[in-house]
């Protein structure tokens, strides 16, 4: 390597160094002509440019000679692996598309590669793993061990179309254009379903050039597409990008059952099915569900070589997701071998119809419910055909996607418009006379009190628009959902056709102007519970402080304090807070953040979903700000003062 021959040069250089000034110090030479100098000049200066290079060197790993042939039939390629030349003993490999051949660089690491080749040989691409998610994240949807069945995936031996969008020069991080290339690699190659189990925040709903592209490849091509709803909970509206705001996406929550709580956490004590405390809620800022389905959130299964363990547990809603996927293509290769016509949309409903509702978990962090494979199977053989399963049924409620009303000044009486409109899949031809004979009459049927809607609506192949009342007046402050499902009246147990999402926040308002404090006393807390507040923050407030003490004597706990307030065109990580906290019996701790005056400020507390036994706690939220005491502000400067005085824009 470079490292042992760079010192070796380098030490040989000093020794000459030194035999050199040896010969003329010690008076073997009583003059000092040019050529020595020069001579002493060139040691040293060898000696900073070894020095410097040695400072300057970063070693990005071992360098391999690689060759590039086509053997008549295709493009092949050898990598030296042995350094040494000895090609007899390196794998020879074609594109891994054609041939599906992969190898190891070496026994020492592990780390198995495969090739691509590009532009008539002359761009040799050597393709990596740069984490270990992906390969867990396959293995979870479709691993498959004809030996060991018990290690399999959702759906053993689905074929699997690997496409990489982690930069490895990034730490894994996604590019747009890696992601721009994998969907059109995607539709290139025709695939029927796509896991997604990346995201982020963002600031903006259902739009962008990434969620356009997937759309386009559900809308155009009729692929399934399914994604993680995100890591960012328990507070509400924390839905990520494109899971979670995504029209065309099938968004998946990350639950724990008692039996994982067992097998994979090794739990001392068996606690009631849960949602993770970190999977992201809905409904999204532009009031759309979020979450639509949910399926467990954690697995053991394989990761790769290098990490020289066969397995790992891994939870997230990265691991939702390929369950869920597993789950869809399951169904898929059964309506496949029934000769039954499926589209994304009709599939999408199948799977919100009949998930399964748990107990005491919310709406906004379950959607619909847990996937149940069967079920939905056997509701496209019992209800087959439908003159629907081609389309989709589009909302639109005031430019928003579902009704969500959360600042103080919009909880009041409302009418908002709904728009409904049918759309056509384009990967499966609908006939013009079809179109002309669709009619489907609907009822609206929605169970809350405060919203008011018609009971009836034809649909036609044209936008039909209806209005909905909402009147939040008499409503106790927290979170209130519900939801306006249209039932086909020719079969209504098919479920609803759609869903016009309404989301409500009645906001706490402080009463007490001089201390701006609130107060929760003696609040009691199971492992996995999650108590909100939504808070109308003062006018003039900046920041805001939480403190919390534990009342039991017996044990503290873990508990997580998320607040967030939204924003116009803000990604939600802008204004939010999120600490996680270990007290301990007796014990307490302040925590302090930022506020907008004048807003909905959601505190969520939450014990964290594997910390055993109940708490109860005390804790506050107390306001604070700062406002100019002088409406006449000096600004002085190293030659003048100025005085200005603000003025308001009309």
């Amino acid at each position: 390597m470079w490292d042992p021959q760079q010192r070796l040069k380098l030490g040989a250089v000093m020794r000459q160094q030194e035999a050199f000034e040896n010969k003329h110090t010690n008076g073997q030479s009583d003059t000092v002509d040019l050529q020595e100098t020069l001579t002493k000049e060139d040691f040293q200066a060898q000696i900073d440019s070894l020095s410097s290079l040695e400072k300057k060197f970063s070693f990005y790993g071992p360098v391999f000679d690689c060759i590039v042939f086509h053997d008549g039939v295709t493009w092949r390629a050898c990598v030296d692996t042995t350094t040494t030349g000895d090609l007899e003993s390196c794998s020879l490999l074609a594109p891994y598309a054609l041939e599906q051949q992969f190898a190891t660089l070496g026994c020492s690491d592990m780390l198995t590669y495969s090739v691509n080749i590009y532009k008539e040989g002359d761009l040799l691409e050597i393709v990596t793993n740069c984490g270990s998610h992906g390969t867990h994240v396959a293995c979870i949807a479709a691993g498959y061990f004809p030996d060991q069945p018990e290690l399999n995936g959702i759906a053993p031996g689905a074929q699997i179309v690997s496409i990489k969008i982690g930069d490895s020069r990034l730490g894994s991080m996604e590019t747009g254009t890696s992601l721009i290339r994998a969907i059109i690699k995607a539709i290139e190659l025709k695939v029927d379903l796509v896991n997604f189990s990346y995201g982020e925040t963002a600031a903006y709903q259902n739009s962008g050039r990434i969620c356009d592209l997937m759309s386009e490849a559900v809308n155009k091509h009729g692929i399934i597409f399914v994604s993680s709803a995100g890591n960012s909970g328990p507070a509400l509206s924390t839905v990520g990008t494109p899971g979670g705001t995504t029209t065309a996406i099938i968004g998946v929550g990350a639950y724990v059952s008692p039996e994982m709580m067992a097998a994979e956490y090794s739990l001392r004590e068996k606690l009631p099915g849960n949602h993770y405390t970190w999977s992201s809620r809905g409904p999204s800022a532009d009031g759309a569900r979020g979450v639509c389905i949910s399926a467990p959130g954690g697995a053991i299964a394989s990761v790769p070589n290098w990490t020289l363990r066969r397995s790992q547990l891994m939870n997230g809603t990265s691991m939702s997701s390929p369950n869920a996927c597993g789950g869809i293509a399951l169904l898929l290769s059964a309506l496949k071998a029934g000769n039954i016509p499926y589209s994304p949309y009709s599939i999408r409903r199948a799977v919100e119809n009949t998930a399964l509702k748990v107990e005491n978990i919310e709406a906004f962090a379950q959607g619909c419910g847990l996937l149940q494979v069967e079920k939905s199977y056997m509701l496209f053989t019992e209800k087959n055909p439908c003159q629907e399963w081609n389309m989709n049924f589009v909302v639109t409620c005031n430019g928003g996607r579902g009704i969500y009303l959360r600042e103080p000044h919009e909880i009041k009486p409302q009418e908002t418009v709904v728009n409904i409109e049918p759309v056509y899949c384009d990967v499966n031809t609908t006939e013009n006379k079809d179109k002309i004979a669709f009619s489907m009459r609907v009822n609206l049927i929605c169970s809350a009190t405060w919203v008011s809607c018609p009971a009836h609506l034809e649909l036609m192949n044209m936008q039909r628009v209806f209005t909905v009342k909402v009147d939040p007046a008499g409503l106790p402050t927290g979170p209130h959902y519900t939801e306006i499902q249209a039932f086909d009246i020719s079969c209504p147990t098919k479920g609803p056709i759609f869903r016009v999402p309404i989301t409500i926040l009645v906001p706490i308002r402080v009463q007490d102007a001089e201390q701006c404090e609130l107060r929760f006393c003696n609040q009691h807390f199971n492992a996995g519970q999650i108590r909100r507040h939504f808070i109308a923050v003062p006018e003039g407030a900046t920041w805001a402080v939480i403190h919390m003490k534990v009342l039991s004597k017996e044990h503290g706990s873990r508990f997580v304090i998320h607040t967030i307030q939204l924003s116009p065109q803000t990604a939600p990580k802008s204004n939010e807070f999120y600490k996680l906290v270990n007290l301990s019996d007796l014990g307490e701790t302040t925590q302090s953040f930022n506020v907008r005056g004048g807003g909905t400020l959601e505190v969520c507390i939450s014990k964290w979903w594997a910390s055993i036994g109940c708490v109860s706690i005390d804790y506050s939220v107390r306001f604070s700000g700062l406002r100019a005491s002088s409406q006449v502000f000096s600004m002085v400067s190293s030659s003048s003062t100025s005085t200005s005085r603000p003025y308001k824009l009309n």
